[in-house]
């Protein structure tokens, strides 16, 4: 290690770790009147919030919570969750943010995994509890969270409901300092194969990570997201990497926030337009259901920004938001970078150029945020040129990544590989950083020796005003290895054939946008395709059911 000039502090000199409960100062003292909404069901200021975090605090102490326990949170996104996001690691306990759309077995198995030791339940998810109680290993009490009248649950060494013991608290609580290197929060991310894995994040990081955030999305002036006089309101769920840390970044900047609980598409509408939202974040499958709800339909969202990430934001999505005027952003990350990597930006170059370039560049991953370096990597370890054009996987190195997978050795090695994390997307670079995501490796289809981006396809794909939604995945070909497949739901009213996507997207063949061997001739005309539980597509069940389909020979299936 290079040796440099380190100075010995005064005695008393007073060395500040980077700890949760600092995020939590700054938003009172900003905009104390600024409100904290749960639906219609509850609102409060932001001297209330800090007071209820210091009860909550009181209560999780006293039924027994240690530093270093687990305590883990089965609800919807609430206001409730929101203080649990501050309280469980301010008193040096982690967080686990169940995944609830998980299958029963799955969410059994995070839970062990995890060690949770406390559980703070939704009356909703009891029965989904109560089917798996009698094989969890570690957990010794729970919490009852409801919004009904009945404070009671059958539950397991329930300590009781979450109102009645905070009420019973006082609203001061003296947070400690500790190691800023302490574990904070844990979640676990699936995958194609195996168990989900847990990822995890320390206070450092996720302080690191609020405070770029809020400078990358504030200070940016081209595409300026976020300042504390928006309103804010998650339409990324709450246990999917922190609703993207978003939260801890509204709280700190001290942002008018509303919680939707579970998400009804015409009730976020209904939020919206009652409470004035102004800034939001969902992937490209929630955002198309929210501008499809009645209430959406003439609508004027009046500017309203809204980060699209999860999955790649396609050009279509991107013209009907703005239709409605709704401005929209995409942004680049993953569950284990915490995970703001990249987002759209507009330098003065393109801010003077056309409209076609700006869209282009609003809608790609964008630019790495300050404090994240981006390379490619060839298999063997290479880094590759950043030209636009070389694809290579996107390797990662920032403070705020996690650094292993939990009690997974192997994983971790491979994830942390020649010591840069490891996406697993294929992606370019260009000489002004711009990142370009291309595909998942797993997705990237290989037909004839050449790969062809399923990404690029669903985008020119969606061009099509006859279609709706739309998810391409290759499928097995003996002479071509591979050739790509589309799932299509028409748009209302229209009819969809292999013969109508060919002629349109010969369009962007004669352009020399794609190959004419990247058009697929087979289609499955569907009403819905296969999501994961965040709302991405879900491309391995997709290859699943193409596959099932072609064996019956489906009348739905449409060739060329």
């Amino acid at each position: 290690m290079l040796k440099t000039r380190v100075l010995k502090p005064a005695d008393e000199a007073h060395s500040t770790p980077l700890l949760i409960k600092n995020l939590l100062l700054s938003g009172r003292r900003y905009e104390s009147q600024h409100e904290i909404v749960y639906r219609d069901i509850s609102r409060y200021d932001y001297t209330t919030f800090n007071q209820r975090i210091c009860q909550l605090a009181h209560a999780l102490t006293k039924a027994g919570v240690k530093a270093g326990d687990t305590v883990a949170v089965m609800d919807w996104d609430s206001h409730r969750y929101l203080e649990c996001m501050f309280a469980v690691p301010m008193i040096g306990a982690v967080m686990h943010t169940i995944n609830i759309r998980l299958s029963p077995e799955q969410i059994l198995y995070t839970m062990n995994h995890a060690e949770d030791i406390f559980v703070l339940v939704n009356s909703e998810f009891v029965p989904i509890y109560k089917a798996i109680e009698g094989q969890l290993t570690t957990v010794e009490k729970t919490i009852l969270l409801t919004d009904e009248a009945d404070k009671t649950a059958d539950l397991p060494n329930l300590v009781g409901e979450y109102e009645e013991l905070l009420a019973a608290e006082p609203t001061s609580y003296e947070f400690a300092d500790f190691d800023e290197n302490s574990v904070a929060t844990t979640f676990y991310t699936t995958g194609t194969t195996g168990n989900p894995k847990g990822v995890y994040f320390t206070h450092r990081q996720l302080v690191l990570h609020t405070l770029t955030q809020a400078g990358s999305m504030g200070a940016l002036d081209s595409v300026r997201l976020l300042g504390n006089r928006d309103v804010y309101m998650p339409i990324t769920p709450m246990f999917h990497v922190h609703a993207w840390g978003i939260p801890y970044t509204a709280t700190m900047l001290g942002l008018k926030q509303v919680y939707p609980g579970r998400y009804e598409p015409e009730l976020l509408m209904k939020l919206i337009k009652q409470e004035k939202v102004t800034f939001s974040h969902c992937v490209p499958t929630i955002l198309g259901m929210l501008l499809n709800t009645s209430s959406a339909k003439e609508h004027d969202f009046g500017g309203m920004k809204v980060i699209i990430g999860g999955s790649a934001l396609n050009r279509s999505l991107y013209e009907a938001a703005k239709a409605k005027g709704m401005q929209l952003t995409a942004a680049y990350g993953m569950s284990e970078t915490c995970p703001l990597i990249s987002s759209g930006y507009l330098n003065q170059e393109l801010e003077a150029g056309s409209e076609d370039d700006r869209v282009k560049a609003r809608i790609k991953a964008g630019l790495p945020v300050p404090l994240v370096e981006a390379r490619l990597m060839d298999p063997e370890g290479n880094f590759l040129p950043h030209d636009g054009t070389t694809q290579g996987e996107l390797v990662l190195r920032a403070p705020w990544l996690t650094q292993a997978y939990f009690r997974e050795p192997e994983k971790s090695d491979e994830l942390w590989l020649h010591g840069w994390l490891h996406t697993g997307d294929v992606a370019t670079i260009d000489q002004h950083s711009a990142i370009e995501i291309r595909d998942r490796i797993k997705d990237v289809i290989k037909t004839g020796g050449e790969w062809i981006s399923s990404l690029e396809l669903e985008d020119l794909i969606s061009q099509s005003p006859a279609v709706a939604e739309v998810a391409v995945v290759g499928v097995p070909d003996p002479q071509w290895d591979e050739r790509p497949f589309a799932l299509v739901v028409p748009a209302q009213g229209q009819d969809v054939s292999a013969r109508l996507l060919s002629d349109h997207l010969k369009g962007y063949v004669a352009e020399g946008r794609i190959n004419k061997w990247a058009i697929p001739s087979q289609i499955a005309v569907v009403s819905e395709i296969p999501k994961t539980s965040v709302g991405k597509l879900d491309k391995k069940r997709i290859r699943g059911e193409i596959a099932e389909w072609q064996k019956n020979d489906e009348s739905f299936l449409s060739s060329l």
